[in-house]
């Protein structure tokens, strides 16, 4: 009968959230949820998520990134909605989808890397506090909250932040290649309308 095959040819939308925090601690309930709808999704179906982070770890950031690309891996449209951030590792999510909606106003962006840790050796010094760490590697521990912090440990730390926006600006330029990566990987942020 004509119903039933307009059910059955009727494409499905899945929809789901993803409300980042810094750690990006929600992708264990993403990989559940991303499993779940490539194990029901027939061809033709989409995904729609809704996003909304201000970025945070690298790793957990990418982790969830990569869980979103399983989605394309099985042949699934992916639109990814964001009503007020995609920042940064949040960002790094969205260069996944197909097609990416924003509100007028939300923020995108923030292609960068930051580091940063207090400092309180001079304090726990003038406190008499010595505090003995044991590593073994050059650079087991370049930047800690207890230790005087060198030249060279400023180097490295400067390296090794390179080296993750290398590798972030890269997965973006994949993605997105009909970005300039050159002039937006700076670490700013833009609204819909730019």
């Amino acid at each position: 009968n004509e119903d039933h095959a307009a059910v059955v040819g009727r494409k499905n939308l899945f929809v789901t959230t993803f409300p980042g925090d810094t750690t990006a601690s929600q992708v264990k309930e993403l990989r559940e949820e991303v499993t779940a709808i490539v194990r029901s999704a027939k061809p033709g179906d989409e995904v729609l998520l809704v996003l909304e982070s201000g970025g945070g770890t690298v790793t957990g950031y990418g982790l969830a990134a990569a869980q979103l690309k399983r989605f394309k891996d099985a042949n699934l449209k992916l639109t990814i909605c964001v009503e007020q951030v995609a920042a940064s590792g949040g960002y790094m999510m969205c260069c996944i989808a197909d097609h990416i909606v924003a509100s007028p106003f939300a923020v995108l962006g923030s292609i960068g890397v930051i580091s940063d840790q207090p400092n309180v050796y001079e304090r726990l010094k003038k406190e008499g506090i010595e505090f003995q760490t044991v590593t073994a590697g050059k650079y087991k521990r370049t930047i800690a909250p207890i230790k005087k912090v060198t030249t060279e440990d400023l180097e490295k730390s400067k390296e090794d932040v390179e080296a993750i926006l290398k590798l972030f600006s890269g997965f973006v330029a994949s993605n997105r290649p009909i970005l300039d990566i050159e002039n937006v990987a700076t670490g700013e942020t833009w609204f819909d309308q730019d």
